[in-house]
């Protein structure tokens, strides 16, 4: 087991407590979260892709300097300031959306929340192909670059220095495929009904660097994992290290990376309070140098399989011991797993109650498969889509 704060790359912190990290000067220092969220640009009248981001990023210029650019010219991309409290998360959420809003309608283009364009893509793919990276990536990966026209969500939890990401890593990935089925919302995908309620989940798994982090003895046992996957051609470079979830490699986080994009800011909070919850507890067993579960890594992939087909709807698999479980199930025990951190950082009551919500009310797969079933017209997915996005 590693223990944490004995890296080269330290930040300063020495060991985990409580909800955060504890410093040389012994004060507690609350875990920090920032959130990635990446939309797609589509006609505000026919509702179908534009690769409109050049034009979009230009007009918002000026304004909140976390948007950016995405791998395709259909994609647009926000970031939001570290925050120490989901309320105040959740405000730069919508601040960051109603900008980007605005400055896409001004454009003719609405904001799509979703992992994928629902509908077929017609004519040639757009990528972002003024950078020399985007065209290798395209030359080496072939019909792979397909899938980057896909959203996901990206939770940055911090400040953790790598040896104390790496560690806490091997104790998180349990629970992504319960965050995969918390935020499924990718049923359909090139024109159809895929099967599944994350198919976003399923496509980027193509990847030869993507899917369930390994369990990493060590952090060298972390960057020897790096370099062969840089070494084998499998990643051109850090930043394809697509795992679901993984020490970033720019800013001193933990990045979970599994979650579809979803339309709704309430579930965009959950899926970050429940991250941070998540490492905090991590944090805390670590400090109190209790075992790491048992965990088979051909079972934490078949739980990720189930948890994308049935999203939050169906069933699971419990990723320790592979017995089918409702994913509500699931999904609750995750929350009374760490509730007491949800507490202790002011999060539970929101994150119950938006969870109740989702099991009340269905997942995004499960609200976009209600918006098809009136006239079987995926149109109408779309306008759902885009309403949730834009209510702020």
């Amino acid at each position: 087991m590693i223990e944490p704060g004995n890296s080269t790359t330290s930040t300063g912190d020495t060991g985990p407590t409580g909800h955060g990290l504890r410093t040389a000067t012994g004060r507690t220092s609350p875990l920090t979260v920032g959130v990635e969220e990446e939309f797609l640009l589509v006609d505000a009248r026919t509702l179908r892709v534009v690769p409109a981001a050049q034009h979009v990023l230009a007009t918002a210029a000026g304004l909140p300097h976390e948007l950016h650019a995405e791998g395709t010219r259909y994609q647009v991309e926000i970031s939001t300031p570290v925050a120490d409290s989901a309320v105040t998360l959740r405000e730069e959420l919508a601040a960051l959306r109603r900008t980007l809003a605005r400055a896409a309608r001004a454009h003719g283009c609405r904001l799509l929340a979703a992992p994928s364009p629902v509908v077929a893509l017609e004519g040639p793919l757009h990528l972002t192909d003024d950078e020399p990276r985007q065209r290798e990536q395209h030359r080496r990966f072939g019909a792979l670059t397909d899938t980057l026209v896909s959203c996901g969500r990206h939770v940055h939890i911090g400040t953790l220095d790598v040896d104390t990401a790496v560690a806490v890593s091997n104790r998180v990935r349990p629970w992504l495929p319960t965050l995969i089925a918390l935020a499924a919302n990718s049923p359909f995908w090139g024109g159809r009904d895929t099967g599944h309620s994350s198919w976003r989940a399923m496509a980027w798994s193509g990847w030869p660097s993507a899917g369930p982090p390994p369990h990493f003895t060590s952090t060298a046992h972390f960057r020897r994992s790096v370099q062969t996957l840089l070494g084998s051609g499998a990643a051109l470079d850090t930043k394809m290290v697509y795992w679901d979830l993984r020490p970033s490699g720019n800013w001193p986080t933990l990045e979970i990376r599994a979650p579809d994009m979803s339309p709704d800011i309430d579930t965009a909070v959950l899926q970050a309070e429940l991250a941070r919850a998540l490492v905090a507890t991590a944090l805390r067993d670590i400090a109190e140098r209790m075992p790491e579960p048992a965990l088979r890594d051909d079972v934490l992939r078949l739980a990720r399989w189930r948890a994308a087909h049935d999203g939050l709807e169906g069933f699971g698999l419990d990723p320790y011991t592979g017995v089918e479980l409702p994913a509500a199930d699931l999904a609750e025990a995750l929350l009374d797993l760490v509730a007491p951190e949800l507490a202790a950082a002011g999060d539970l009551d929101h994150a119950a109650k938006t969870l109740g919500g989702l099991l009340r009310d269905g997942s995004g797969a499960a609200r976009q498969r209600a918006a098809f079933a009136r006239r079987e017209d995926l149109d109408d997915v779309l306008r759902h889509l885009v309403e949730e996005t834009e209510n702020f």
